[in-house]
């Protein structure tokens, strides 16, 4: 278990250990749910990632070469999937 101080101001600094343990990146969001008892739930906002997300993601991936219609199917499946695309 961690433990966290809270300021005077009512701030929380989370540990290094804890933002990896959520996957959460600087800048990135963590959403807090108030539970009966006095308790909470914290998660990980997983953003859902657009079309325009896409935009380049093959640049300098490809050595030149002209990939056909399948490849570039699986390669945008495969961006998907890696980004969260493919749960609800």
């Amino acid at each position: 278990m961690t433990t966290l101080t809270v300021t005077v101001r009512g701030q929380v600094t989370f540990r290094k250990e804890v933002l990896q343990h959520l996957g959460i990146q600087p800048g990135e969001k963590i959403e807090l749910n108030l539970l009966p008892d006095g308790k909470a739930e914290l998660t990980a906002v997983r953003l859902k990632g657009s079309f325009r997300n896409l935009h380049g993601f093959l640049k300098g991936k490809t050595n030149g070469r002209i990939l056909t219609v399948e490849e570039i199917d699986d390669a945008i499946a495969e961006a998907g999937a890696a980004a969260g695309a493919d749960k609800p």
